[in-house]
């Protein structure tokens, strides 16, 4: 559904005073999800900002490449190149980091439960599902910590919800060993696909290394120029890349990887990439 102009407005109003007192920020398409490369930027032809590990504006300059593209200057945010996208906003994301900031995401009751048995109390802000707990510091960002718990920092982005309620809290140990000792239960490793030897014992034709790469290529580009229903896309590109390639044993975890790599840059979690993964096999019968 298309928002009115006047929340739209808002979103750009808000921005440009977060934006003055330091706080990097950047516009959300629907979905939570980061708008993507513009044609200058796209495959990271203008360098690769996402390598970087400073927030700042692309030299577009677009809202280009998600976290990386958060910015404290009014003149880039309000200039004509990132007008379309403040047209299309549901939200505002700000990068953690750029702020200091360690932001914990509980993503629902079962993971506030174990944060607030296991994690010290700090600044924290409700979200459609949970909770964001907010800690001094900064630290790698890693998603997938716990069941339901992510990690945003350094290189990501959270959505902007408020300045929260309650004292701020010194970055502790507990966060920062989460993103070293990943429960096996929290970061499922995607299996191998393997599958019948073509009849005729002939070579699988998908191992042909340029077919499966284009493939591969082609996979990541739809996950990557989604601009809606990204959960939606994600799992048919899952499915179309099982369909063609998962019962000849080509695919192996590096390639699987690739694929959650490029939902996870358009804000899905590794859960969410996880259940699509296997939902997609489940109906292929794999």
């Amino acid at each position: 559904m298309t928002q009115p102009t006047n929340i739209r407005a808002e979103h750009l109003r808000t921005a440009l005073q977060l934006a003055a007192q330091g706080v990097p920020v950047l516009p959300l398409r629907v979905g939570k999800a980061p708008f993507g490369n513009c044609p200058a930027c796209a495959k990271n032809a203008c360098g690769g900002r996402p390598n970087m590990k400073q927030a700042g504006p692309c030299a577009c300059p677009r809202p280009c490449h998600a976290w990386a593209a958060a910015t404290t200057d009014p003149g880039t945010l309000a200039s004509p190149a990132w007008r379309p996208a403040w047209r299309q906003a549901a939200a505002i994301a700000y990068h953690p980091a750029g702020i200091r900031l360690t932001v914990v995401d509980l993503d629902h009751a079962d993971a506030i439960a174990w944060a607030q048995a296991h994690l010290p109390p700090t600044r924290t802000l409700p979200t459609t599902r949970g909770q964001h707990w907010l800690y001094a510091g900064t630290m790698p960002s890693s998603h997938g910590v716990r069941p339901g718990i992510d990690i945003k920092s350094r290189m990501a982005y959270a959505r902007w919800l408020g300045p929260g309620t309650g004292t701020l809290t010194t970055l502790p140990d507990a966060v920062r060993a989460l993103a070293t000792r990943k429960p096996a239960a929290a970061h499922p490793t995607p299996q191998t696909i393997t599958g019948p030897v073509p009849a005729g014992g002939g070579a699988c034709p998908h191992r042909t290394p340029a077919y499966l790469e284009l493939g591969m290529v082609m996979a990541v580009q739809r996950i990557t120029d989604a601009r809606e229903a990204v959960h939606a896309t994600v799992y048919r590109t899952f499915l179309a890349v099982l369909s063609t390639h998962g019962r000849c044993g080509c695919l192996t975890d590096t390639h699987v990887a690739r694929l959650f790599t490029a939902a996870q840059a358009k804000g899905e979690t590794l859960r969410h990439c996880t259940d699509a993964w296997t939902n997609a096999r489940a109906r292929l019968g794999l």
